[in-house]
């Protein structure tokens, strides 16, 4: 098996602790040669953890992209705005690219995106890590064996997690459309992927409705300070309050956010960060509850639901057949598959992951470095290559522009056509 070497742009938490630790876990499959990273002491960590010199540690991907690096691959974990001009120049600099979700906060540079991997016949995979689970491979499996006919209806509720909500959606990196994505992009277009990659089928038309209903100043209590650490009147009463979450079970989301984990440093963040702000103050625009109706080309459809206030960080899916019924739980890895003719329940027990998103970003990483050492130039063969993650994402777009015109219904031919010509044009 030849190893693959590769650059590192972006070594945040996702680009660092999500695929960055396969290269330590099979060290002959990858190697880490170079990278990029504005925070000095995140790159100063991924480089002594991967043992790279110091020449080729960078401050920006902009100079990393100007060597000739000994590489042929570029994992890109940036912020979903700083995606599209380094996607761009690596994959004009020959580089395969595995690019974190989402593509883009806008549509065109989705596009442009695919259209680059295209003409410098370069592979570009989107990190939808769901698409590699035991848990969502198995109900693909159950699906393409046609043990529940053909599917009618698909609905899918994503449980956010009140916590995790109010860590990343509303005080943390991903709280403000206008500074990162809307919430159905960001967070959930791997809801849109999934249901996708199991329908099999194209979307045609589109709506959604959602709101930013609780995470906002109008339920702000009274007296409260702009930081929890300035007194807060409703400290005790209040379960968002950041000194008693992150000092308390909230703890390791504090490392997220501070590089010193001792007491004084979470709090000393606490007093400069965003994290350390009011729930109700924290400039916060992202929807915290959501609804998105899809319907395909055969006449089945789908119905998605995300919401923030749930007691529990799960995907809860059902899909509904012509022969029987699917119901399973992310969290618990159970599927349960129901035959209407025979009455019978199967229930499938799949063990449990031992690398983050279920197994997803290991699995991820792995089929990405295989398709590279298959590469002879063809168009992209993987699960989650941008062509096909390029649907899916035009759909999330859709559903946002459906939910701030109320509710209307998109047509997805119109849709995707207006944002290819617009591409081009552009």
């Amino acid at each position: 098996m030849r190893k693959i070497k590769a650059v590192l742009i972006g070594a945040g938490d996702r680009g660092a602790r999500a695929y960055a630790p396969y290269a330590k876990n099979f060290p002959h499959e990858l190697e880490f040669v170079a990278v990029a990273e504005k925070d000095p002491v995140k790159r100063a960590e991924i480089a002594s953890s991967h043992q790279i010199e110091v020449a080729s540690c960078f401050s920006s991907w902009e100079v990393l992209l100007s060597e000739n690096m000994d590489a042929e691959v570029a994992f890109i974990c940036t912020l979903d705005r700083q995606h599209f001009y380094p996607t761009m120049k690596a994959l004009e600099k020959g580089y395969h690219v595995l690019l974190e979700k989402p593509m883009s906060p806008n549509a065109e540079e989705c596009v442009q995106m695919t259209e680059q991997a295209k003409k410098y016949q370069r592979l570009l995979s989107i990190c939808h890590v769901l698409r590699y689970t035991d848990f969502w491979s198995r109900i693909k499996q159950i699906i393409h064996n046609g043990t529940i006919g053909d599917i009618a209806s698909i609905q899918l509720n994503e449980n956010v997690e009140i916590m995790h909500m109010s860590h990343s959606f509303v005080r943390g990196n991903w709280n403000n459309s206008d500074t990162s994505s809307p919430m159905i992009l960001q967070k959930s277009c791997h809801d849109m992927d999934i249901i996708m990659y199991l329908m099999d089928e194209s979307c045609k038309r589109v709506s959604s409705f959602g709101s930013l209903l609780y995470f906002h100043e109008g339920n702000k209590p009274e007296g409260a300070p702009l930081r929890c650490l300035d007194g807060c009147p409703v400290e005790y009463q209040c379960p968002f309050h950041a000194g008693k979450y992150y000092l308390g079970e909230g703890r390791n989301w504090a490392k997220k956010f501070t590089t010193d984990h001792t007491r004084e440093g979470i709090i000393h963040a606490l007093e400069t960060t965003s994290y350390g702000k009011c729930v109700y103050q924290s400039n916060n625009n992202v929807v915290d509850h959501q609804v998105v109706n899809l319907e395909f080309a055969n006449g089945a459809t789908a119905t998605f639901s995300m919401s923030a206030f749930t007691r529990e960080q799960t995907r809860i899916v059902q899909i509904m057949g012509t022969k029987g019924e699917i119901r399973g739980k992310m969290d618990e890895n159970q599927i349960s598959v129901y035959d209407f003719l025979t009455k019978q329940e199967t229930v499938i027990h799949l063990p449990n992951p031992n690398s983050g998103h279920a197994g997803g970003d290991e699995g991820v990483v792995r089929e990405f470095l295989q398709e590279v050492r298959q590469f002879n130039g063809k168009e992209s063969t993987s699960k989650s290559s941008a062509v096909l993650s390029l649907e899916s994402h035009l759909i999330a777009f859709a559903a946002e522009a459906s939910r701030l015109e109320k509710g209307k219904v998109i047509e997805m031919d119109y849709f995707h056509q207006k944002h290819r010509t617009q591409a081009t044009i552009d």
